[in-house]
Order: structure tokens, then C-alpha cells, then sequence
């Protein structure tokens, strides 16, 4: 399998909407309020939605007032999107390229967009394109998955069954990556699909965004912005600011 193909083939279709479906509107917009309460920014700002999918958290950036730009490289899912929020501007792109140069005043990476790729200097370039892409003094929000209670509680095998379709998952880990392969069983037909997601540690991604320039504001869980605690956080948000003189 190449490298980007797993997600290439996987995004977008509507295997995986039914089995992601949960993660609804009504969670982006608690994703987003959360965001805008802390940023603080003012109603002429612009928000660059990294990993967009099929815009749950634009709509709400824009409901908020804000110009929105979204980014995503499955074309299914930027088709969907302009047509769910006409008001933002969407594009089909690879976030680890810059998608402007000093643009914007925040942007966001939510619901585990990184360590998708075979190298780690490819999740580096993430951090440096959003670094490129920000005015100075603007904000980034990563949101990852908490790995180490990820990794305590992976669960090997399980069944999910939606509108008539049968899921089969299976997850390990493998050289520091987290596979999850998912067998789909729909009217009598079997597809194949599978997940990786580098096991990044928040060390890990704390270096890679000083490396890239940011400056550190803060690490909660999410989307309720309590602080980040090893053992017990579902996930691991990482608050970062691009500094002035940058």
C-alpha cells in the first residue's frame, strides 16, 4: 500500500460517514465554541481549518462570523462541504504545503488529523506549513488522540453494526503505529479498508511544533478544556501561538 493510499481510499466514502457518524454537529460546535471563548479573536478574523473533511467545525467558525478556509485532500470530502457551508472557501490540498503565507489568525488540526503519514518529518511539515500560514501572533489547535491511555485500553476486536451494515475492527500496534483495519459487510459484498495512525507521544508533538517556531500557551484534554493529565484525558489538545517578531 503507498503512502497516502490508505486514507485516500478511505475518506470521503460513506463507509465512512455511517461508522464516524457519531462524531456530529453537535460536537463540533462544542469543539468550536471552545475554540473561539479562548482565542478571543476579533469579528474581522480568519480561521484555516486544517484536515476540514466535509466541514462540521467551518460551518460553525462561520456561524461564529468568521471567514473560514478549509482544507482537505479527499475531493470527495471538499465536495461535500461546499455544498453543507457555500459561505467558506474550501480546498483540496496537502496540508503539510503551505496554503498561504501569513494569512491567517488561527487555525486548527482536530479529531486526530496528524501521524497519518510513513515519515514523522511529514507531521513535522504540518506544523511548519500552519507556522508559514499564520499572521504573527496567531493561534494553532491541534487535537490528537491521548495515546498512552489509547494504547492501555486498546480494544483488539469488535463488531459495530449501522443502517444495515456490519463493521469488523480489529487494532494493533505495529512498529510504533496504531493499524485498525475495518472489514465491511454490506449486502452481501466485503470491503476492505484500514487506518494508521502514528502513536505520537505529546513529547513527540510538543518538539515538533517548537521546531517548527511555536511558542507553547497550553495542553488541555477536549473539548472541555480541562488539563491534560496522562492517565486520564481522552484526548491531548496542544495550544500554540506563533510569535510577533516571527
Amino acid at each position: 500500500m503507498g503512502e497516502t493510499a490508505w486514507f485516500r481510499d478511505w475518506f470521503g466514502t460513506r463507509y465512512y460517514v455511517l461508522l464516524y457518524g457519531h462524531r456530529d454537529a453537535l460536537e463540533a460546535k462544542a469543539w468550536v465554541d471552545m475554540l473561539v471563548e479562548r482565542w478571543q479573536l476579533g469579528p474581522e478574523a480568519h480561521v484555516l481549518d486544517l484536515a476540514c473533511g466535509r466541514g462540521r467545525h467551518a460551518h460553525w467558525f462561520v456561524q461564529a462570523g468568521f471567514g473560514v478556509t478549509g482544507v482537505d485532500i479527499d475531493a470527495r470530502s471538499i465536495d461535500q462541504a461546499r455544498s453543507a457551508v457555500p459561505q467558506a472557501v474550501f480546498k483540496v490540498h496537502d496540508m503539510r504545503t503551505p496554503v498561504a503565507h501569513a494569512t491567517f489568525d488561527a487555525s486548527c488540526c482536530l479529531f486526530t488529523s496528524l501521524g497519518y503519514f510513513d515519515r514523522l518529518t511529514d507531521d513535522e511539515r504540518v506544523f511548519q506549513a500552519a507556522f508559514t500560514a499564520l499572521r504573527p501572533g496567531g493561534r494553532f489547535v491541534v487535537d490528537f488522540m491521548n495515546t498512552a491511555k489509547v494504547l492501555q485500553e486498546l480494544v483488539g476486536e469488535e463488531q459495530v453494526q449501522r443502517n444495515g451494515v456490519r463493521f469488523r475492527i480489529t487494532r494493533t500496534l505495529e512498529v510504533g503505529v496504531i493499524v485498525k483495519r475495518i472489514a465491511v459487510e454490506d449486502g452481501g459484498e466485503t470491503h476492505f479498508f484500514e487506518e494508521r495512525v502514528q502513536a505520537l507521544l505529546p513529547e513527540e508533538l510538543d518538539a515538533m511544533a517548537t521546531r517548527a517556531g511555536f511558542a507553547v500557551e497550553d495542553r488541555t484534554d477536549g473539548p472541555v478544556p480541562t488539563p491534560y493529565r496522562t492517565t486520564t484525558s481522552e484526548r491531548y489538545v496542544l495550544w500554540l501561538r506563533k510569535p510577533m517578531d516571527a
